[in-house]
């Protein structure tokens, strides 16, 4: 999980998590002291019911839970003497994206807590034959956002592919494949190292502010945020000295996050 702590009022960065992972949405007053007998309130604007979590009077209070997050949600009781009200969120799913609040009656402070989710999972190489050579294809499932996929050879150079083919599921999660093609080499032998890539990014600006409605949260977050493409190739072409420093446009400071699985396949 992702710990980052902030005073009342503020709404720091996204926090970016991969789906089925455990992560805490921090909370916490300014100045440490015993909380343990005040409410706090962990909701989300955009549901019915809002409440993701509710702390009154010593106990859990959780019959106007969102059903969504049943047997998910907790908060740490020796924390709570300190003044922390950090929730922990347990197994996230993709429907957690979105914007969250903390609040306490007692003091009439809120915060928000806006958090980004991804799903990502190692490819797969599948061979074929063809009248050429041999096929490769890279096949990786079970995305979120859509990845970028691409090819390296043994020297970590970029191999010239095909355009990826994008499948979404009824899931709402993304199969992403790339094929390449391995000539003979000399007579009926084959000699190749290849890699197969799946990279997800996140680029989050320092000033972003998220506004409400909160209902488009997960789309902006989704559609503003992930640059995938972007990322992939003016990163990796920046580093080989093939495009000017002056050629990228992220306006600092600014926030990147990202998840990189692959596959690897060889023949000698």
């Amino acid at each position: 999980g992702i710990l980052l702590y902030f005073y009342f009022g503020r709404i720091l960065r996204p926090i970016v998590v991969i789906v089925g992972d455990d992560v805490i949405l921090p909370c916490h007053l300014e100045s440490a002291m015993d909380a343990v007998a005040m409410t706090v309130e962990w909701a989300r604007p955009d549901l019915e019911p809002r409440f993701v979590h509710v702390w009154r009077d010593g106990i859990n209070l959780l019959s106007h839970q969102h059903p969504s997050y049943k047997g998910r949600t907790s908060l740490f009781m020796d924390k709570l003497k300190h003044g922390d009200f950090s929730l922990t969120l347990s197994r996230v799913k993709l429907s957690d994206e979105g914007r969250y609040r903390c609040f306490i009656p007692l003091l009439g402070r809120e915060t928000f807590v806006n958090l980004v989710v991804g799903a990502a999972s190692s490819p797969v190489i599948h061979t074929s034959k063809s009248s050429s050579g041999v096929v490769l294809e890279c096949e990786s499932k079970g995305w979120y956002p859509e990845p970028e996929l691409f090819w390296l050879d043994a020297e970590g150079k970029l191999l010239s592919a095909g355009a990826p083919e994008t499948v979404r599921g009824p899931d709402g999660l993304y199969t992403v494949s790339s094929r390449v093609t391995v000539e003979k080499s000399h007579g009926n032998s084959f000699t190749f190292s290849y890699k197969c890539h799946a990279l997800l990014c996140f680029i989050i600006s320092d000033d972003f502010n998220l506004s409400s409605p909160a209902v488009p949260v997960a789309i902006s977050l989704s559609a503003v945020f992930l640059c995938v493409v972007t990322v992939v190739f003016v990163v990796w072409k920046w580093r080989r000295n093939k495009i000017s420093e002056s050629q990228i446009h992220f306006s600092p400071p600014f926030f990147m996050s990202c998840f990189s699985y692959s596959a690897s396949i060889e023949a000698v």
